[in-house]
């Protein structure tokens, strides 16, 4: 396998989940600033023009955080970071979808139509009278998240993919305008808990 990375928040979160399996896959620096993630031969490998893209052993490619995750999960189960048994599998996709809905979409959004627009505005389209509105429901998204909170992860007791997405983002948002508040007691002491997890320097 080969994973093709670049700065940003979705490689980041890929590595991290690749480091707490343990794996040593090989890595491809993708220039995201000079574009070259919008040219061939990246647009090959994965036409929506994003990374991260993770190359398999047949030469094919997987795109998208989940997927790549879920694909790394089955093929190597251990540790488990989605679940092992159907009910912790639908608990962790649960609140990983939540997390990229309520918090993560909006979040990225607006830094692209807001603090990135320069660098975003010729690649896909811009909204950037949406900005605002997207930090604020990102915001809201950790608000809700404060109150759900009930163990020291998102699924209780269990590290899971919800919560590595998470950090990657709340890392990305303390970066670009949108850190965390520190009026969230709960989530402020869980990415404390996340920051102590070799997986956070390996992966950076």
């Amino acid at each position: 396998m080969k994973l093709y990375q670049s700065i940003g928040p979705n490689p980041r979160v890929v590595k991290m989940f690749i480091a707490e399996k343990g794996l040593d896959i090989p890595r491809v620096d993708v220039d995201l600033l000079g574009g070259e993630n919008r040219q061939p031969p990246h647009m090959t490998r994965n036409p929506s023009g994003q990374t991260p893209c993770l190359e398999l052993d047949d030469g094919r490619h997987l795109a998208e955080i989940t997927a790549i995750c879920e694909y790394l999960e089955e093929t190597h189960p251990t540790p488990p970071l989605i679940g092992t048994t159907p009910e912790e599998r639908a608990e962790t996709r649960m609140w990983t979808r939540r997390v990229d809905l309520r918090i993560c979409e909006p979040m990225a959004n607006g830094f692209r139509f807001g603090e990135g627009l320069g660098l975003f505005k010729d690649r896909v389209l811009c909204v950037p009278e949406a900005s605002p509105g997207l930090k604020a429901m990102a915001r809201n998204g950790e608000e809700w998240l404060e109150g759900q909170l009930k163990g020291p992860w998102i699924c209780g007791e269990r590290f899971t993919l919800a919560d590595i997405l998470l950090f990657g983002f709340i890392e990305f948002g303390g970066e670009v305008g949108q850190p965390l508040d520190p009026g969230f007691k709960k989530l402020t002491a869980w990415a404390e808990r996340v920051c102590k997890r070799p997986s956070v320097a390996a992966s950076a």
